[in-house]
């Protein structure tokens, strides 16, 4: 069974502007593929490469923001090494993201 990770980041204005976030982590690790696709809010913007063919992870830019202090968060899925480039395609597709 392959196990997925899903991560975060926060920007806030300073550091979109510093280009480099100081609060990023992770928000689960070796969790089921229904389990990140609920972390990362069950949807993608994009994968981590054009064209997709063999993507290493899914962003949504959009999980979280907050309208006081400007701060967004994002979340990756990270896809597991061991899953096939055709897998990865097919994970693209579920999620939207043209292929």
């Amino acid at each position: 069974m392959a196990f997925f990770s899903v991560t975060y980041e926060i920007w806030s204005v300073e550091a979109i502007e510093a280009g480099e976030t100081d609060d990023r982590g992770f928000v689960s690790e070796h969790v089921s593929l229904r389990d990140a696709i609920e972390d990362v809010g069950g949807r993608v913007d994009e994968a981590n490469e054009w064209p997709v063919r063999s993507p290493r992870w899914f962003t949504n830019y959009a999980f979280d923001a907050n309208p006081f202090t400007g701060e967004t968060e994002q979340r990756s899925l990270h896809i597991p090494e061991n899953v096939t480039p055709a897998s990865r395609r097919r994970l693209a597709r579920l999620f939207g993201v043209k292929v």
